[in-house]
């Protein structure tokens, strides 16, 4: 086997004419890196797959419903032959050698003049492997080298970041935390995790790393949000990379957004990233669907932390009753006999609810119950925070699945 020959090089699109000749799965799979580099994309085939046709929609390519013709490349400085016919491909590659017009075949690479390699992207970095068309070859080292950025075994001596990252850590499995969140985790200096973000990344965390405990443990002690704030504003003032790990996203109940001020007003650099929030990532995990075609065209998150007849509540539960859809309650356990009553006045008492207790964790276990029983099974299985609450139809769609295997 011979060794890869191509020199690899980055091309600048930006404003430049780049022809795609074919409308199928190959153009649909290499049109986005296309026009998110800036090129004037068109596209030239007598039909094009929905996705391609969305980027046409978009105004972010331009399209040609005809056969490929001569003259089509005129003025492009890059060709990609994707047809299904070889004998069209390779008379696209046999008029951009002609006008010295770099051209990748892609039913046969040895025959065009450029191949397009596994690309992958990490923070800035834009990483492309070639492996002399051993495709698979070629995506898993780039899927190794991405692998190894991202949780940090691989070094890269990019700028420290500067500030405060609030990281939605998503609903406790580990594997749940976005990709961005996990890279910023693996170069904190600083982390200030709630009991409720994924407690296996902390022991993921070098030696050197401080974790602050900013705890809230329902119906005891808890970190005051001024202690917080004050950990995270004087850590980034020392100079540290602070990152703020929530459990979920945080800024559905996660006070994200007082944490962003707070680091506003000291004048902190802070960004935000969101996380799977537990609302929808819990139930999902527990074969609820917060929405389903012909069952429930909306969904309401509510906070459960304060009773329905408390003065501090802001929810109208008299119109939260009304709806016909889907009612996920977070923070309700220890008045879900009280939400329960509260949805009755307008719903009836045989509503499907689910119960899903430490979803997304090994310890995750479900209760099926209804609007009428809800209080009473609540307390006769021990259910306990943290645990989600969906009221409505989807609730009780688990229960027509067939056995899986």
């Amino acid at each position: 086997m011979h060794g890869e020959q191509h020199y690899l090089v980055g091309l600048d699109l930006t404003g430049k004419r780049v022809v795609v000749v074919g409308g199928g799965t190959v153009a649909q799979r290499r049109l986005p890196r296309l026009v998110a580099a800036g090129a004037r994309v068109e596209v030239v085939s007598p039909e094009v797959t929905p996705a391609v046709q969305g980027v046409v929609d978009a105004g972010e390519a331009v399209w040609h419903p005809r056969r490929y013709a001569e003259g089509d490349l005129d003025g492009a400085w890059y060709v990609l032959a994707c047809t299904s016919d070889p004998e069209v491909n390779a008379a696209v590659a046999a008029d951009a050698e002609r006008r010295r017009v770099f051209c990748v075949r892609a039913d046969v690479a040895v025959k065009g003049t450029a191949v397009t390699p596994a690309v992958g992207e990490h923070d800035g970095l834009l990483l492309g492997v070639l492996a002399g068309g051993e495709h698979r070859r070629s995506a898993g080292v780039r899927d190794g080298l991405l692998a190894a950025l991202r949780d940090g075994s691989l070094a890269d001596h990019h700028d420290q970041p500067a500030g405060v990252a609030l990281v939605g850590g998503g609903p406790g499995d580990p594997d749940l935390i976005t990709v961005r969140g996990r890279r910023l985790l693996a170069r904190a200096d600083v982390v200030v995790a709630d009991r409720l973000a994924p407690r296996e990344l902390l022991d993921e965390l070098p030696p050197h790393v401080e974790v602050v405990d900013a705890a809230k443990i329902p119906y005891g002690r808890a970190a005051t949000q001024e202690f917080i704030n004050t950990a995270l504003v004087d850590n980034a003032k020392a100079g540290k990379f602070v990152v703020r790990l929530k459990g979920g996203d945080p800024y559905v109940f996660g006070r994200g957004f007082e944490e962003l001020i707070a680091c506003a007003e000291a004048g902190v650099p802070v960004s935000v990233v969101p996380g799977v929030t537990s609302a929808f990532g819990v139930p999902a995990l527990a074969d609820v669907p917060v929405t389903h075609r012909g069952v429930a065209h909306e969904v309401v998150v509510v906070s459960g932390h304060v009773a329905p007849d408390d003065e501090r509540s802001l929810v109208d539960w008299d119109a939260l009753a009304r709806l016909r859809g889907t009612v996920v309650i977070l923070m309700g356990v220890e008045r879900a006999g009280a939400f329960a009553a509260a949805l009755r006045a307008g719903r009836p008492g045989d509503t499907p609810v689910s119960v899903i207790q430490e979803g997304s964790t090994r310890a995750q276990r479900v209760v099926r119950s209804t609007l009428d029983s809800l209080g009473a099974d609540v307390v006769a299985h021990g259910v306990r925070p943290p645990a989600i609450i969906v009221v409505g139809p989807v609730a009780g769609l688990a229960q027509e699945l067939p056995p899986r295997p």
